[in-house]
């Protein structure tokens, strides 16, 4: 896409084109949507959560579609970092402009060894995941807790203050914002709020939950009222820059959540239902700013009351 002044934003030291990423988890490795479109189209491009070791993921049924929205509970499937860095990365920065690379522990050593590996990495940030409802052990058991939590951040801060680091956060808390400010002070660059809600799905006539694990994470157009709540709490808790995920169908999700706060969206479920949506949502936002003679810059927090 041409260079548009009118769609340019920043989250913190990264400039970004546009607005418009996917969030981790809903796009792949990028390949399965070059057909759809220039991926190059979008402000950003989010990795699949990255773990130091292949990891299967959780056995089947772990997706089920639900009023509005979708369960999942994939479980962090992924080939590891070895193969990530050899291959995945490479083939997704020839042809993504920007790359963020999500990574996932089970313990603080596995976030600080994967960050170790990602410095001088082609990576143009990292987003630690520590809000993943769907894995036994590690990524949400830091984001539930504001100790934990900043412990982490401030000791992947220390092993690297060479790449932008943004910290995604988990809406499975009583008190995000504390959380927020936790990871803030810790040296967060940025802040991704947030990701699914954890919910579960029953089939009555087998008297089973329809997951194989029982519970997973409800995405989709459901969650966005909620999302945009957490968002304007958070933002006035923080002055870090936001980046509003949950429920993005269009311009006019997308669109609240800059109006509220964020300086960029992902879109996360409506990937799989839409797979041209990331190139549409780019669109529908420079003609809805070119309409109202506005910028996605200038917009960016401009709620009233």
């Amino acid at each position: 896409m041409a260079d548009n002044p009118r769609l340019k934003t920043r989250v913190g030291a990264l400039e970004l084109e546009n607005p418009v990423m996917p969030a981790s988890g809903t796009f792949g490795s990028g390949k399965e949507y070059v057909d759809f479109y220039d991926i190059a189209k979008l402000g950003a491009v989010v990795t699949k959560s990255v773990t130091l070791e292949q990891t299967p993921g959780n056995p089947p049924p772990r997706i089920v579609e639900t009023a509005s929205g979708m369960l999942n509970a994939i479980g962090l499937q992924n080939e590891g970092i070895e193969v990530f860095l050899s291959e995945i990365l490479p083939s997704l920065k020839a042809k993504a402009k920007i790359v963020i690379v999500s990574v996932a522990g089970k313990t603080v050593e596995d976030y600080i060894e994967l960050t170790r590996r990602l410095i001088d990495s082609t990576a143009d940030a990292l987003e630690i995941n520590i809000s993943c409802p769907n894995v036994k052990e590690g990524g949400i058991a830091f984001g539930v807790s504001a100790e934990a939590t900043a412990d982490l951040i401030r000791k992947l801060r220390t092993a690297s203050d060479r790449k932008p680091m943004w910290v995604k956060l988990t809406p499975n808390v009583t008190d995000l914002a504390e959380i927020a400010r936790a990871a803030e002070a810790a040296g967060a660059d940025a802040l991704v709020v947030g990701n699914t809600f954890l919910g579960m799905a029953v089939d009555i006539e087998k008297r089973r939950p329809v997951l194989a694990n029982v519970t997973g994470g409800l995405s989709g157009p459901a969650i966005h009222p909620l999302t945009l709540r957490l968002l304007w709490q958070v933002r006035k808790a923080v002055k870090c820059p936001l980046i509003a995920a949950g429920g993005v169908a269009g311009v006019r999700e997308g669109g609240a959540f800059l109006l509220t706060g964020a300086s960029a969206v992902q879109v996360g479920v409506m990937n799989l239902v839409d797979p041209g949506i990331g190139a549409r949502l780019v669109d529908e936002l420079d003609r809805w700013l070119r309409e109202h003679d506005e910028t996605a810059e200038g917009i960016i927090g401009t709620l009233a009351g």
